[in-house]
């Protein structure tokens, strides 16, 4: 199981419309080099090459809000390698690619590297009973 980390500036772009997590368009970084809780853009990740990538932007299947508490709900994404290796990464990271500065949200660290071989899989299973975030 992968843990999740929440980037620090992301709470203060959401305060100041940076975000608006239910029509922007969120998006997958691969990196093998530990994210840091304070980076704040995706020009301060070491992104590994996508080549051989399948696309890597994500569906959110819901955005509302109950009871005065805020949950973003996204769906499962496979990543599929192909014509090539993918990888090593071990650290997939969410951003916003709708902000003019690819503003960070959060990151899942799986533990040890992982490479896909052509033709291999890795899916991003994203809880959707809790969603990605709630705020509230």
């Amino acid at each position: 199981m992968a843990s999740y980390v929440k980037f620090q500036p992301f709470v203060e772009h959401l305060a100041e419309k940076v975000h608006n997590l239910g029509s922007d368009t969120l998006t997958v970084a691969l990196t093998n080099t530990a994210p840091n809780a304070t980076d704040a853009t995706l020009s301060q990740i070491t992104e590994i090459s996508y080549t051989n990538c399948s696309s890597r932007a994500l569906t959110t299947s819901a955005s509302s809000q109950s009871s005065g508490t805020y949950k973003l709900v996204i769906t499962d994404l496979v990543l599929t390698a192909s014509g090539g290796t993918v990888g090593p990464f071990r650290y997939v990271v969410i951003y916003n690619d709708t902000a003019a500065s690819d503003q960070l949200i959060a990151y899942f660290d799986y533990g040890s590297s992982i490479t896909l071989a052509a033709g291999e899989t890795f899916t991003l299973d994203f809880d959707a009973t809790n969603g990605l975030l709630q705020i509230a």
